[in-house]
């Protein structure tokens, strides 16, 4: 164990220093072989920030901001040019590089054994560079690879002093002074894990070694390899949402790689049928145009292209060879200094890269896929990333623990390349100091984290599980059925606990309907009781209303706020009617592209038209519009809405095409069991979109309405009807 990795230099030799200063450069060859054009971009890059890192000359400063103060913001800086300056020393063999991150340590042998708290800690996770002990962990997993390129080249007392007082002060801040994070099933846990890991390799320290793999007592319970049996899903889906699974795969991937490279008997790719090459597809598979799906607590600026997944997509390619993850390095644009990089970078070259698998997938949550599912459905013509335009992403998972949020049965829609059904995601402007030192915001408890918040039915104004996570991570819903047939694609679930004495079911089905431009959605949500309630089912949209059918009242004079607490304080209600049909229906438009919502319930409901934004004094939150249907019901109550995307609008031609939608009615009826949506085209073509709510494939099913025979196979079908007299 004398080093974290046992490859050294890269597969094509060490590159001489002439090549390192010109790696941009098409012609930058080495051993007359050329340098992949992707590496040679990456060395160009590292070269810039390291030289200028090295030109500021060593600033380590007294810790003392939280996220995205100067000192916290140095200390990252700190912890990649030791990173990048050991990769473009192991590339170059230039010993300024390996002075740099000497001198560098050395600072901070120095500075480490001075710390206590950080003075801008906020809560039992205190750090001791950072403010949070996540952000130390983050600083060792990169610092010691930096310093594992260099520190064979080190004097005797300086590389003791260097193991001593920075990373065995580190490793035992991290695994026993932090025992209570070390020792979660998180990724806090995955962070320190990796760094006391690999620190352990580097110094030969098998105890530090047992302790990152099986836990701080060793017993297996905890530790990194129980991570990956406890935070992922046997599909690969990590409990916590895609936010959080691309920023635990950086530590799951680089240590996995140490790992072999240390202990190949162990398997480690191997381990799980091969959990963490599974993880790192799936979170490739929860994007759009590359940006994550944006639920629990997620920001939303993070895509595809983040360092975490350059590294995890590297360590794939060198051990699959998958020409589909060079796709997706192309797209990324980015590589890392590695042998794997390299090879990506030289693949690419030579034109090997397949576009990436994008499909309809049930992606399963929990160890044993039994805490719910994500549904994910694709159809349409394929975006600059490979895959299909049109995205339905039902959500019916665990609660994600404390990062998840209370949505239970929410939903999502991606078409044209936009975001048409929202999710908010965190409450949090990361790293900016002036909104609370870049830490999670006020409102992410008060409204991100609300179940009104999300596209899911909400009873009595009271947010799932009363709003308790402690209540939450105890139960989950159950999938009942999935198809991803082609022209006919469909997620069903339900959960009983979200509410006490009350069964939610949604059942959402994407077909290709003749006579329609694109595939519509159709959204079965119902509640079962035997008490009497008030039901609101939000549907936060992306776009500006053009037209709706049905009679409000403005408020024009001034926005009430719709409620007092569980997100209903941050809603102002710009219009609210009562529609007595029980139907009614809302165009708007986004991108040039027009979206219909037309919905129906079974007795009379209020419909608001809102925003979001209401009681928020430091103006935290995003302003975003959302209609919500209210039926207040003795017992259960059924809604059914179908959304259609439709037309186009040219602002530079001034032309306007298909602005209206082209359903003329939408009609819904339940009936033993069973859900029949019955749709009339303006061109008088009808359509029953029939649910059976049973998943045998086989079993027939029938029902009479208005003296119509509609008989189906299965759990869903599209079946014509006699079409309407004009």
């Amino acid at each position: 164990m004398r080093s974290i990795l046992l490859v050294g230099a890269l597969a094509l030799g060490t590159l001489p220093q002439a090549a390192l200063a010109d790696a941009h450069a098409e012609t930058a060859t080495v051993a007359g072989e050329a340098i992949p054009t992707l590496f040679a971009d990456e060395m160009e890059r590292s070269k810039t920030f390291v030289h200028g890192m090295m030109e500021e000359g060593l600033v380590v400063p007294q810790p003392v901001d939280p996220g995205g103060g100067y000192s916290h913001e140095q200390h990252k800086r700190n912890f990649r040019a030791i990173y990048l300056a050991g990769q473009l020393y192991r590339i170059s063999g230039d010993q300024a590089y390996a002075d740099y991150i000497r001198d560098m340590l050395l600072e901070y042998a120095d500075l480490y054994p001075t710390l206590g708290d950080h003075p801008a800690r906020r809560n039992q996770y205190t750090g001791r560079i950072f403010w949070q002990v996540l952000n130390d962990a983050m600083w060792l997993v990169h610092a010691v690879q930096g310093y594992g390129d260099i520190r064979d080249t080190l004097s005797k007392e300086h590389r003791q002093k260097i193991d001593d007082d920075v990373f065995r002060r580190a490793v035992n801040f991290l695994s026993v002074d932090s025992q209570a994070t070390f020792d979660r099933i998180h990724n806090h846990a995955t962070w320190a894990t990796a760094g006391v890991g690999m620190t352990g390799y580097l110094l030969g320290d098998r105890d530090m070694v047992d302790r990152a793999l099986l836990g701080s007592d060793k017993s297996g319970e905890t530790g990194f390899l129980r991570q990956t049996e406890m935070l992922f899903s046997p599909d690969g889906y990590y409990t916590e949402g895609p936010y959080y699974q691309r920023f635990a795969l950086l530590p799951f991937m680089v240590f996995a790689n140490s790992i072999e490279a240390n202990e190949p008997e162990r398997k480690i790719f191997e381990h799980r049928d091969g959990i963490l090459l599974k993880a790192l597809r799936a979170t490739i598979q929860q994007s759009y145009r590359g940006y994550f799906f944006p639920f629990n607590d997620a920001i939303r600026d993070k895509s595809l292209r983040t360092a975490e997944l350059y590294e995890g997509v590297a360590v794939a390619y060198g051990l699959t060879r998958d020409p589909a993850l060079l796709s997706i390095a192309q797209f990324q644009g980015r590589t890392v200094l590695s042998e794997n990089g390299m090879m990506v970078a030289r693949d690419l070259d030579a034109g090997l890269a397949q576009p990436f698998p994008f499909g309809s997938m049930l992606l399963r949550d929990g160890p044993d896929g039994e805490w719910g599912a994500v549904a994910v459905l694709r159809q349409g013509e394929a975006n600059e990333v490979g895959e299909p335009s049109t995205v339905l992403i039902a959500k019916s998972t665990s609660q994600g623990f404390g990062h998840g949020h209370f949505d239970k049965l929410a939903w999502q829609l991606y078409d044209n390349g936009n975001e048409i059904v929202r999710d908010y995601g965190a409450a949090r402007f990361l790293n900016i100091e002036a909104k609370e030192g870049g830490r999670y915001l006020p409102e992410n408890t008060t409204w991100a984290k609300s179940s009104i918040a999300h596209n899911t039915l909400v009873v009595d104004e009271t947010s799932h599980f009363g709003g308790d996570v402690r209540v939450a991570d105890q139960y989950w819903p159950t999938q009942l059925y999935f198809s991803d047939a082609e022209g006919l694609q469909a997620t069903s679930a339900e959960i009983d606990s979200a509410y006490s004495g009350v069964n939610m079911r949604r059942t959402m089905v994407m077909p290709d309907i003749p006579g329609l431009e694109a595939p519509i959605v159709i959204d079965l949500m119902s509640a079962a009781s035997e008490e009497t309630h008030r039901y609101d089912l939000p549907l936060h949209y992306s776009g500006h209303i053009m037209e709706f059918d049905f009679d409000v009242t403005s408020h024009v004079g001034g926005r009430p706020v719709l409620g007092s607490d569980n997100g209903y304080q941050h809603i102002w209600s710009d219009a609210q009617g009562t529609i007595d049909s029980g139907s009614g229906m809302l165009t708007w438009i986004n991108d040039g592209r027009f979206y219909s919502y037309r919905f129906a319930s079974d007795g009379p409901m209020d419909v608001v038209l809102g925003e979001s934004g209401a009681s928020d004094p430091s103006f935290n939150l995003r302003r975003e519009p959302l209609i919500m249907l209210r039926a207040q019901r003795e017992g259960g109550v059924h809604f059914a809405s179908v959304l259609e995307a439709h037309g186009l609008y040219d602002g530079a031609a001034e032309q306007t095409v298909a602005s209206r939608s082209l359903i003329a009615d939408l009609d819904h009826t339940h009936i033993d069991a069973t859900d029949i949506v019955r749709l009339t085209l303006k061109s008088g073509q009808r359509y029953a979109i029939a649910v059976s709510h049973n998943p045998d494939p086989v079993a027939t099913h029938s029902v009479s309405l208005d003296g119509e025979e509609i008989a189906w196979t299965g759990f869903v079908s599209v079946i014509a009807l006699a079409e309407e007299e004009n």
